[in-house]
């Protein structure tokens, strides 16, 4: 009997210890339970008060406070105790970020008051977002600025820490904007561009940045349009990245096809936030098209219309095109356009710093060879077509340079094909006037000099009969030189 009470005895003290071993391995979960059990017998005996921030406002344009609350929530050490937390990539290798999921709850505590945001999703019809705050009544007076004015703080601190360049690009018919990190190669420094031009974009960049209360002084939007103009393959594309990298600017990307009509467009400036590149590419070619889903006016009012100053402000505008010259020069006017850029073809200073960028070279002996076919040269080769040679003989420097003469004596073929068929065409060019390059807002120059017309108008003639009806004499705009 003894023997079986001990047994007994025994029996019930390992019992015990296994169980306060498994409270002891199990406390968080416990604390946790038990700490969530408490607060909801909380929240039924107190008066809440519930504050919504939606992503976008009533005009359709993105609510800037929303993503400071998104900031914010994210950053939580809290947001690891929702019930389901997205886990993200950060830009180092072993980086991990945490963002709410949909619908799910977080809590905070400020000031000694407990308050909680829900990430509220609606997808009736457009995907709406919406953060609910939840706060109680009593502490509502206390505590609701002095927090929200800590979000603003806490927001810009970790934005400011994480600042990345991100590339917006619109949707087909949703108004809205879907994003990617930017993380495009180019820079100020990479890109192939006269040195002189190069310091003059970067000063009047660095002038834009610092200008703000000198626009708003003059009642003007703090904003500024940039046209790159210039042949397919100068680099027109990369300069925009690079101005995008140099300012630290988000990049919107404009598709004008997928645009529905002059409202859509209207709705997608709206959207645009403070410090952003706007871009829309190849301009020309859309605006020459015969069926277009956004008129002339409603471009014009995109460009320079009262909506910019309905937008957020510090933007830049840059519209790229291959040819300017049968653009409406409503389009052209200063207001609407500050800045011109001309890209040219690849000429012999562009050919030296592409070599230095891609073959590593600074000298070399077949440099002179190059030199006289550029100065020879009455048809361009892109910087582009050069880059793609260089990389394909980037082992071999020298077969590399000689590749390069090659594709420009192959122009020169195909050019003097061109003009031998196309020569009547040239004598109806316009004038042409040397342009100083130093006309208000006007960077670089674009204008053939007289002396290449007058080689391929020659070409031309050597290559005709005499029979040439009025095209006998040469025409009195190619005798001036």
């Amino acid at each position: 009997m003894f023997s079986l009470i001990n047994f007994l005895i025994y029996f019930i003290l390992i019992a015990l210890s296994f169980v306060l071993i498994r409270l002891f391995l199990y406390r968080t979960a416990l604390s946790y339970v038990l700490k969530k059990w408490i607060h909801s017998i909380e929240d039924t005996v107190h008066v809440h008060q519930f504050f919504k921030v939606p992503e976008f406002n009533e005009n359709e344009q993105q609510n800037q406070f929303y993503r400071k609350v998104l900031t914010y929530v994210n950053s939580l050490s809290s947001i690891e105790d929702s019930d389901y937390t997205c886990l993200f990539a950060g830009k180092k290798s072993n980086d991990i970020l945490l963002s709410l999921d949909d619908n799910q709850i977080v809590q905070d505590d400020f000031l000694g008051a407990r308050v909680s945001w829900k990430n509220e999703v609606s997808r009736k019809s457009n995907i709406c977002r919406t953060f609910v705050l939840r706060i109680k009544k009593k502490d509502k007076r206390r505590i609701l600025r002095p927090y929200l004015q800590h979000i603003h703080t806490v927001s810009d601190e970790i934005e400011q820490r994480r600042r990345e360049v991100n590339l917006f690009i619109n949707n087909r018919g949703l108004g809205r904007w879907s994003s990617v990190p930017f993380r495009h190669p180019s820079t100020i420094e990479t890109v192939v561009m006269d040195s002189d031009l190069k310091s003059k974009v970067k000063s009047d960049l660095e002038s834009f940045l610092k200008s703000k209360q000198y626009y708003h002084r003059l009642g003007r939007v703090w904003k500024k349009s940039y046209l790159l103009y210039g042949p397919s393959g100068t680099g027109k594309s990369s300069f925009v990245a690079a101005m995008a990298k140099f300012l630290s600017y988000d990049v919107y990307d404009v598709d004008l096809s997928r645009i529905s009509d002059d409202s859509d467009l209207k709705k997608l400036l709206l959207q645009t936030t403070a410090k952003s590149l706007i871009v829309i590419e190849d301009l020309d070619r859309f605006l020459n098209e015969k069926s277009k889903s956004v008129s002339l006016s409603g471009f014009l009012n995109f460009m320079d219309g009262i909506l910019n100053s309905c937008s957020s402000d510090e933007k830049i505008m840059v519209f790229t095109m291959n040819f300017k010259d049968q653009i409406d020069p409503a389009i052209l006017r200063p207001g609407r356009i500050d800045v011109q850029i001309y890209f040219p073809l690849c000429d012999f200073n562009s050919f030296k710093h592409l070599a230095n960028n891609y073959l590593g070279l600074k000298e070399h002996k077949l440099f002179p060879q190059v030199e006289e076919v550029f100065q020879n040269l009455t048809a361009g080769i892109s910087p582009a077509e050069v880059c793609e040679i260089m990389i394909a003989n980037r082992g071999s420097p020298s077969r590399a340079i000689k590749s390069v003469m090659t594709a420009l004596q192959t122009n020169v073929v195909k050019s003097s094909a061109t003009a031998s068929v196309m020569g009547s065409r040239l004598v109806d060019c316009p004038s042409p006037v040397e342009d100083s390059g130093e006309q208000s807002g006007v960077f670089g120059k674009d204008i053939m000099p007289v002396k290449e017309f007058r080689k391929l108008y020659g070409l031309w003639r050597s290559k005709t009969s005499k029979k040439i009806g009025p095209f006998d004499d040469e025409p009195d705009h190619l005798n001036r030189s």
